[in-house]
């Protein structure tokens, strides 16, 4: 009966334990509150309607934002690096479906999943995800 009180325990505590080492290394991005609709009947968002064809939104969240159509779903990221500090280099440019920095680490990322793309000791985050719904041709985009 002891053993089987000592596994719990330490599943309890292991199951409770963060999952994620890199929440301590990802502070270089400011918690700003997000709360956006995206029409995509207009023109500079029509193309989220179709798959994997991603769009920045500026002036939201830390670089602005990146929406997404993976066919799936849409998501959406922040579109700063969160690899480094907030600079006006680090806000990622689409290059397909891909997020490139435009600093000299040219970090890349995957924007249907928000992961880098090299897995490096440098790359520890990824990208910052914002919680997407989906209402007719509308986004609402938030945190």
């Amino acid at each position: 009966m002891k053993q089987f009180f000592y596994l719990c325990s330490f599943l309890a505590l292991v199951s409770c334990s963060s999952n994620s080492v890199d929440n301590k290394n990802c502070r270089f991005l400011l918690d700003i509150g997000v709360n956006i609709s995206v029409n995509m009947n207009l023109p500079q968002y029509s193309q989220l309607q179709f798959i994997n064809n991603p769009v920045y939104i500026p002036n939201v969240g830390n670089g602005g934002i990146i929406a997404n159509n993976t066919g799936t779903g849409y998501v959406a990221f922040d579109a700063a690096d969160p690899n480094h500090t907030l600079q006006s280099c680090s806000v990622l440019s689409i290059d397909g479906i891909e997020g490139v920095c435009g600093c000299d680490d040219k970090n890349t990322y995957y924007l249907n999943n928000g992961l880098p793309k090299e897995n490096s000791a440098e790359l520890r985050c990824s990208l910052k995800a914002y919680r997407v719904e989906q209402n007719g041709n509308t986004l609402l985009i938030y945190n």
